[in-house]
Order: structure tokens, then sequence, then C-alpha cells
């Protein structure tokens, strides 16, 4: 399971411009429709080192968030300078 190559494609189907929910990666991820909270943290996770190398930004409402400071609360993922 290719989790940050999953954030990349799904990022990828929308417009430049719009963002997506960890929770659609996680989602799409996982075969068992009740199966896919457990790959939360590991979405996040993966969305942290995506943004670390600049391919992807994380927000909370309007803000940039560190990916080494997430914290708890909703995150939504957009394509960074370096995307693809």
């Amino acid at each position: 399971m290719d989790i940050a190559a999953a954030i990349i494609d799904l990022l990828g189907q929308r417009a430049a411009s719009a963002s997506i929910c960890p929770s659609e990666v996680a989602r799409a991820l996982s075969p068992d429709p009740a199966g896919w909270r457990p790959l939360m943290q590991p979405v996040r996770d993966a969305a942290a080192a995506l943004a670390r190398a600049d391919r992807i930004i994380i927000t909370r409402k309007d803000e940039q968030l560190d990916p080494d400071a997430l914290g708890s609360g909703p995150i939504r993922l957009r394509r960074g300078a370096g995307f693809r």
C-alpha cells in the first residue's frame, strides 16, 4: 500500500486549486468500508513527509501548517510547489 502515491493520485484528479481530506485517502485505500479509520494516522504521516518534500501543502482553515507540528484536528491536503 503506497499511501503517498494515493495522496498524489487523488490530488492529481482534482483541480490544481482543490484540496482533499486525509479521510478520502484512507477510504480509497481501505477495501472494507468500515476499515478506513486505522489508516488515518499513516495517511497524516505520509502527508507530512510529502509536505517536507514540498510536494503538498497541509492546511487547517486558511493556514498552512508545519508538517512537523500538525497537532490534532482536521487538516486538508493541497498541491505544493513541487507537486508531481
